[in-house]
């Protein structure tokens, strides 16, 4: 869906599905440009809680409407409530929201199409691909206006090389999408009009993959990214041989010895 089109009015979070299998999630609150409020993070938290109970999904692109794609949290709201228990509600509700996206079995794709801001560039950080457009730009800001951006740095240290992302952290200044791409926060650059093509590109690509193999591969490097070496190849073993019992695997090695396509079922 690109930004321009509309969606239902009124309504935080639009979900669209196609016969596929690949979902497009929607942040629909342009005006405020899809600040994440308390109820736009309930809003996607529901989303993705029924998103994972899907047994048919296959892909998640995560867009959104208006001239934005995130501009993080809402300071003015934040602002009128000084009150520490309800800071702390209001980041574990964020913190969940991006941990359900890490959870969830199937891929998710940043389609980046404008400015990604604070909690907005966590956004796009936990996703697990992004595609932005050219123009699109991207910040951890919130030290501008003396916020430390901490839950922001948790998937931006796991993205950007360290002294990049502490660049970002620490000065709030925008990085383009260009720099963005080199830094490995984003994974492609493509003009405007050719986002949702590229976008399609890579939805294209895992849908040619068997679904199980996808879901074990993504919790296994989540996983073994926090482990020490000898615990992560231990994982991978594991996780492997598991793989390797489910028949889209075995299809795959038969498939591969008799020199044909593999023949998965849907």
């Amino acid at each position: 869906m690109t930004p321009s089109n509309p969606t239902p009015s009124g309504e935080l979070v639009h979900v669209a599905h196609d016969a596929r299998g690949v979902a497009t999630l929607t942040l629909n609150d342009p005006a405020r440009f899809n600040a994440l409020g308390s109820e736009m993070l309930a809003a996607l938290q529901q989303a993705l809680d029924t998103l994972a109970q899907d047994d048919t999904l296959r892909v998640l692109v995560l867009a959104a409407a208006g001239k934005a794609f995130c501009a993080g949290h809402n300071l003015k709201d934040m602002a009128q409530h000084p009150d520490l228990a309800w800071y702390q509600q209001l980041f574990a509700q964020c913190s969940r929201m991006m941990l359900s996206i890490h959870k969830l079995p199937v891929p998710v794709i940043a389609r980046v199409h404008g400015m990604a801001t604070a909690a907005g560039c966590q956004l796009v950080a936990q996703c697990d691909l992004a595609v932005a457009a050219d123009c699109a730009r991207f910040a951890t800001s919130g030290i501008h206006y003396g916020l430390f951006c901490a839950t922001p740095s948790v998937p931006l240290v796991r993205n950007v090389p360290p002294k990049r992302a502490m660049e970002m952290l620490l000065t709030g200044d925008f990085i383009d999408a260009a720099t963005a791409l080199q830094e490995g926060l984003v994974n492609r650059v493509v003009p405007a009009d050719a986002l949702d093509a590229e976008v399609e590109k890579l939805v294209q690509s895992i849908l040619e993959k068997p679904r199980a193999a996808l879901a074990m591969g993504k919790a296994l490097v989540y996983s073994q990214r926090e482990l020490g070496l000898e615990a992560a190849y231990q994982l991978a073993g594991q996780t492997m041989a598991v793989n390797m019992m489910d028949a889209a695997a075995q299809e795959g090695a038969r498939a591969f010895a008799e020199k044909r396509k593999p023949a998965w079922k849907p």
